[in-house]
């Protein structure tokens, strides 16, 4: 990533080792905008804020953002209304709150930052003015363990309607560093901070490394005065026009991509020809038009074992581009029944050969995908189908169905994995508009399906899903073993460690 390159090389050329520690700030740093702007718009989305809420709210945050009361006084004033809330009900608020609108916000840019500091061994933790609630979700999905943060004061499970003191802010962050410091071993003089606010000017000013990321007017003058590193972010945060442009010509490309491809079916009377030329076109037309450039590893397995069943992990609608661009030709493939209802679209891609299934009926599912063994064994074409069954809310893989590897045993082919690290960067889940981006693909070998059965599916799964993670880096507990179309986990393989370094790429798809 541009805007990082420097910041890794610092990070990579850095001591190893827990004394190190690397804190963030969370709003603003590590997520785009204000998790408490969020929580406020949900709550008032659901009609959880009574009218004196919604006022004093208002009044509240209004005398904060012209100086009249400080940040403590901010929070007394929201802890009043969560006197009597149960903590666990909360809790479940800030998980939803988390999939619905914080994991998008997520910048890719601090994520690699973050796994850089924690490739290194350094202590790791989120220092923030936010509460748990809002921040453990984020925490949970970026692997942090430690998290320093404001809390509400809680008896026999419910908020008292008080705050506990000192707040996690200005001089109580330094605080919380130093307690984290005294906790680790690490060394605040040669620990780095991250934060794009002047509010945080003291814990700043008490690391050895101050690293300021997306910051306010005052801390860009600040850091400007004083040689601090600065770096801007532009992947998340409000869309520009062009944003929108982009995404909507992309999209819409599918449409022009099938009209070039009329004249070739109506000369030739082939419309797997014609379907051909309209996937490269789109693919084609749609990265370029997104801004979407491919590292692709391995590129010369899309091509040894046709017909196949291509397995891909699914993380942002730009996986579409990314197959068809892949791809090319010959190729099926399987979505969630809602894309087919989208007008036009929807059609196009039945069309070319996408079959539509309704995840909530397992049986039904199975049913809609006999056709697919027979567009294999007759027509060579190969299916794509993501065995996650959904996208991720991040890079982390979720459980894999079974559908696909009964698929490929079926028709007597191959699976090609084909490992996509951070489409998310491109438009992550519950997110519109997509965004430039470069994007890493791993293609693994084709995997021989002749020996399976349905006795060893399972075995099988979870073997493929190892590769998936070791590719990835990802290590996983048994909470996140493979699981088969009814849920159900399947036995879980141990990945295979993941390389040290990524290899050149012998292609670049821009």
């Amino acid at each position: 990533m541009a805007g990082t390159e420097s910041y890794l090389a610092e990070i990579e050329a850095s001591e190893s080792g827990p004394h190190i520690a690397a804190l963030f700030d969370f709003d603003g740093t590590i997520i785009a905008g204000y998790s408490a702007t969020a929580l406020l718009q949900e709550k008032f989305k659901r009609r959880e804020m009574g009218l004196e809420e919604i006022i004093e709210t208002a009044n509240v945050m209004s005398q904060y953002s012209l100086g009249g009361i400080s940040f403590s006084g901010l929070m007394t004033a929201a802890a009043k209304f969560m006197k009597g809330v149960s903590e666990e009900s909360f809790r479940q608020f800030g998980e939803e709150l988390y999939e619905k609108h914080i994991a998008r916000k997520v910048y890719p840019e601090t994520r690699a930052i973050i796994r850089a500091h924690q490739a290194k061994g350094h202590t790791v933790a989120i220092i923030s003015s936010a509460t748990i609630y809002q921040i453990e979700p984020t925490a949970r999905d970026l692997d942090i363990a430690h998290v320093l943060c404001s809390e509400y004061a809680i008896e026999d499970g419910h908020f008292t309607g008080e705050i506990i003191r000192p707040l996690c802010f200005g001089e109580g962050k330094v605080l919380a560093a130093e307690k984290l410091a005294g906790q680790t071993g690490a060394d605040l003089d040669c620990s780095f901070f991250y934060t794009d606010s002047s509010d945080d000017l003291e814990l700043l000013e008490r690391v050895g490394n101050p690293r300021v990321l997306n910051p306010n007017n005052k801390l860009r003058a600040i850091a400007k005065d004083r040689n601090w590193p600065v770096e801007d972010f532009s992947s998340r945060g409000t869309a520009t026009a062009i944003d929108y442009a982009r995404t909507i010509s992309a999209t819409t490309s599918l449409v022009g991509a099938f009209w070039a491809g009329l004249p070739i079916w109506a000369l030739t009377g082939s419309k797997r020809e014609a379907a051909n030329f309209s996937t490269g076109v789109f693919g084609d037309f749609a990265s370029a038009m997104i801004g979407l450039d491919l590292d692709v590893y391995g590129e010369k397995n899309l091509w040894s074992a046709r017909p196949c069943v291509f397995i891909f992990n699914h993380q942002s609608k730009a996986d579409v581009v990314i197959m068809a661009k892949l791809i090319r030709k010959d190729m099926g493939g399987v979505g969630k029944q809602e894309i087919r209802k989208i007008p036009v679209i929807g059609q196009l891609m039945e069309w070319a050969g996408t079959v539509f299934i309704d995840r909530a009926n397992s049986a039904g599912a199975i049913k809609a995908m006999e056709p697919l063994v027979e567009a294999i064994t007759r027509d060579g074409r190969s299916i794509c189908i993501a065995p996650e069954g959904t996208r991720t809310l991040s890079p982390k893989l979720g459980p894999f169905k079974k559908g696909a590897f009964h698929l490929a045993m079926q028709a007597g082919v191959p699976i090609v994995p084909i490992v996509i690290h951070n489409a998310g960067d491109v438009a992550p889940k519950n997110q519109f508009v997509m965004r430039p981006a470069r994007v890493r693909v791993d293609v693994l070998p084709p995997v021989d399906t002749s020996g399976w059965s349905r006795k060893t599916i399972d075995r099988h799964v979870a073997e493929v899903r190892a590769m998936f993670l070791a590719a990835l880096g990802q290590d996983e507990t048994a909470e996140g073993e493979a699981a088969d179309g009814d849920g159900a986990p399947a036995p879980a393989a141990a990945p295979a460690p993941a390389p040290k370094k990524p290899r050149k790429p012998r292609r670049k798809l821009g």
